[in-house]
């Protein structure tokens, strides 16, 4: 059975990380410092700092490139499962909203039925009806005003983006 986390692994995963599995989900408070186990590419003094005696600046700068581009590797891939345990709390909450929202519909309907049944006894099952469909079409129309009056307000185009995107070529340029 493939794990729920195939392809989370980056192609050029360092040594000591491990593809996550169900027994071991990733979370947002995983520490990926804390996965490498021992010599992680350079050698160290007994200080604890790196010993680049005899190593090139270009072999140094190569060994930061590759952690950099590991580090960010490793980033997305957290930003993508906080991502996906978010948008599935976000299904979870918007399910429990569509059943409020038919359970409050039930409620209605069911008020409506009793006004109707209550409005009977004065003027007969057929006018009460009537009465209540009235009502609900008021409340309706009154629903639909305030709905098209609220869509009117909507500006579509993003006008800070717009903005903030103007400054960015003049930024780029050399003082």
């Amino acid at each position: 059975m493939s794990s729920p986390y195939s392809g989370a692994t980056p192609a050029s995963a360092p040594q000591g990380y491990a593809e996550p599995t169900p027994t071991q989900p990733v979370t947002a408070q995983q520490n990926y410092a804390a996965d490498y186990s021992g010599n992680i590419g350079t050698p160290t003094t007994d200080a604890g700092r790196p010993d680049v005696e005899g190593t090139s600046v270009g072999a140094l700068i190569g060994e930061v490139t590759k952690d950099l581009s590991t580090l960010m590797r490793q980033e997305l891939e957290l930003a993508k499962v906080e991502l996906k345990v978010e948008a599935k709390k976000a299904g979870q909450g918007a399910g429990m909203f569509g059943a409020a929202g038919f359970a409050g519909y039930m409620v209605l309907m069911f008020l409506s039925i009793a006004l109707w049944w209550a409005l009977s006894h004065l003027v007969g099952h057929s006018w009460s009806a009537l009465i209540v469909a009235i009502l609900w079409g008021v409340v309706g129309a009154v629903a639909f005003v305030m709905g098209k009056k609220k869509f009117e307000q909507v500006n579509p185009k993003p006008e800070r983006t717009v903005g903030t995107l103007q400054q960015v070529p003049s930024a780029l340029k050399p003082n």
